[in-house]
This record gives structure tokens, sequence and C-alpha cells, in this order.
């Protein structure tokens, strides 16, 4: 069944459980944000390489915490009311860290995630830089990475005093430290930006 989808209307995520697999979206104050139906190819190289630092890390040193990649649902409550009727914001960011068990569910994570990593494309930038950054921000996410693939940088920001405070513009030739790992953790991006 085709849904034909109002993007006027408010949704929760109740709602966004009953939509085709196929409609790739977020919902932003239960308002719908339909997503590119896939990444391009070096997104989705970007998203490997991000993912097989991190798997390299945990076979390592074994953290507390969970490693997702998308698509993953991120459900962010405005309130304790944590019922799927009252949820009107779900995201799917490219790479989620999540420390808090209690937070995991059977249909993703519910609450704010440690850290997450958005890969930018031209329809994306904007939301990405902007409104998920004050999203995330707002929830608590403590780190908080966007990936630019066509100028090969990375923009981090990590959370001090309920605020995203730059910890650094990162390219090639850098290593990005990982801050909710504490300095256990530094990505080279000569690793990542390969094409």
């Amino acid at each position: 069944m085709d849904l034909q989808l109002d993007l006027n209307k408010r949704y929760t995520f109740a709602d966004y459980l009953q939509w085709a697999d196929d409609k790739r979206c977020e919902l932003f104050d239960g308002f719908v944000s339909l997503m590119t139906p896939a990444p391009a190819m070096y997104h989705q190289k970007l998203s490997m390489n991000l993912l097989a630092q991190f798997i390299l890390f945990y076979d390592k040193n074994k953290p507390d915490c969970q490693l997702f990649h998308a698509p993953f649902d991120v459900r962010l409550p405005n309130s304790d009311e944590k019922t799927d009727d009252k949820i009107h914001t779900v995201v799917q960011p490219d790479i989620v860290i999540i420390c808090d068990k209690n937070k995991l569910d059977k249909r993703g994570c519910i609450g704010a995630p440690d850290f997450i990593v958005e890969i930018i494309s031209p329809a994306t930038a904007e939301r990405d830089m902007h409104e998920k950054k004050e999203l995330y921000q707002q929830h608590g996410v403590k780190e908080y990475w966007i990936v630019f693939p066509n100028e090969e940088i990375i923009q981090a920001y990590f959370l001090k005093q309920n605020r995203y405070k730059s910890t650094g513009v990162y390219t090639k030739g850098q290593k990005i430290p990982v801050q909710i790992f504490e300095g256990k953790l530094g990505i080279n991006l000569d690793d990542i930006f390969t094409k």
C-alpha cells in the first residue's frame, strides 16, 4: 500500500510505526522530514570507515557502550511520557553510541545517546548543521560530529553546561579525539577520508 504522508500534519512514533518500510523519514516535533532513498556511495564509505575504527576500538577495549548505524531509530521524548503516542521526535543518525543500556529497547534508543555522527549531503546539510545540532543539544547528546564529505572535514562538538562547544574542525593528517572515551580513542582522518 502506498501511504501518502501529510507534511503539514503532526504525527507520533505510534503513527511512524505504521508506515511502510520504504518510507525513510524522521519526525521533528511530529512533522515528517522525508529522507533520501539511499545515500551517495562516498557517504556510505565514510560511514563504514568510521564504523571500522569504532569496531577496532571496541574489540580491544570493550567499552560498556553499544554502537549502532543507520537505519536505527532514536526517539527523543520531550517529557517523561515515553509511550509511542506521546513521542513526536524520531531521528536516524548515521552512527550512534549509547552507554546507558536502559535507553535501549527492541525498537532502538529512547532518550539521548552519548554520541552521534551525521554525514551531511546537500539535501540534509542545513538540518544537520542547525536543527539537529539544536535538537541534540537540547536533549543532552554529549558529543556530536558533523562530517562534510566534499570538504573532507569533521566538525566536533561536546556538551558542556548544557551547550555545545566546538572541540575543533578536523581534516586529513589530523586525529580527532572521541571525547566520551576520555582520550582512549583518537581517529586518524587519513583512515576515514579515502576515495
